[in-house]
């Protein structure tokens, strides 16, 4: 990367932590210079079509002679799609280390180059360089990534008739639908595999009756016997590019 660039001020909430492991092949660095950590607020940014989405990184490096700077913050996605760092709050916690809190802006709902684009979703890398003042570097290229994933979401669950005769035929319907980053509204997600759950009344745990796929629109309906009073919903466990999203359940009674 090589890129020489300046940083200035802010911070965020952290929750995730992974350290820096040497083994990335497209990882480059000279002499003693290293990321000795990397923290990520989030291990997977879900967004939307209207409300942006932040993400904090908090890199530390360190060098014997002393870090002179980390540069050139970026978050890269598989199509090459870069969002610099709109901010930075760099200290130095000791002589021999840096330490930057770096916040990226993820949305969909622009009109400019930062805008996403659905080919951009999956997996992205935070990149940055680490200068030390003899001239050492470590170039982070790709041993930091983050998922950037589009919003799923699923219907409230209609499950009909109510209330149901024991042993009776419950029909069940939803839709599942996600974020298109192209278009900037909610798309019918079709060919989806979607479980439907059930809860016994006074239970707590949901359990998959089966198995739904979606239709092209991303409507789903089944057929049940009802054995049990208890509540019904769909849940879709996302993809690589898609987020995980569970639908309002249902509650059924029995006649």
């Amino acid at each position: 990367m090589r890129i020489r660039t300046a940083a200035a001020a802010t911070a965020g909430t952290l929750a995730l932590l992974s350290f820096l492991t040497p083994a990335a092949q497209a990882d480059t660095s000279k002499g003693d210079t290293v990321f000795t950590e990397l923290l990520f607020s989030k291990k997977t940014v879900n967004v939307g079509v209207s409300a942006a989405q932040t993400l904090t990184v908090t890199a530390t490096a360190k060098d014997g002679s002393g870090i002179k700077d980390i540069y050139g913050a970026k978050l890269v996605s598989s199509d090459d799609r870069i969002i610099h760092a709109g901010s930075a709050d760099c200290t130095r916690p000791t002589s021999t280390t840096r330490k930057c809190v770096f916040k990226f802006t993820l949305d969909a709902d622009r009109t400019d180059y930062y805008d996403l684009k659905n080919s951009s979703a999956g997996t992205w890398h935070f990149t940055a360089e680490a200068v030390a003042n003899d001239g050492d570097f470590y170039d982070l290229e790709d041993s930091a990534p983050v998922k950037v994933k589009r919003y799923a979401k699923l219907a409230n669950t209609q499950a009909s008739p109510e209330p149901v005769a024991k042993g009776g035929t419950l029909t069940v319907t939803g839709t599942l639908t996600r974020a298109n980053w192209d278009t900037n509204v909610y798309a019918g997600y079709g060919s989806r595999s979607v479980a439907l759950q059930f809860k016994k009344s006074g239970s707590s745990t949901y359990t998959t009756v089966k198995t739904v796929t979606t239709d092209s629109s991303g409507k789903l309906k089944t057929t049940v016997t009802a054995n049990s009073a208890g509540t019904w919903r769909w849940k879709f466990a996302g993809s690589s590019t898609t987020s995980t999203v569970t639908a309002y359940g249902d509650g059924v009674a029995l006649k």
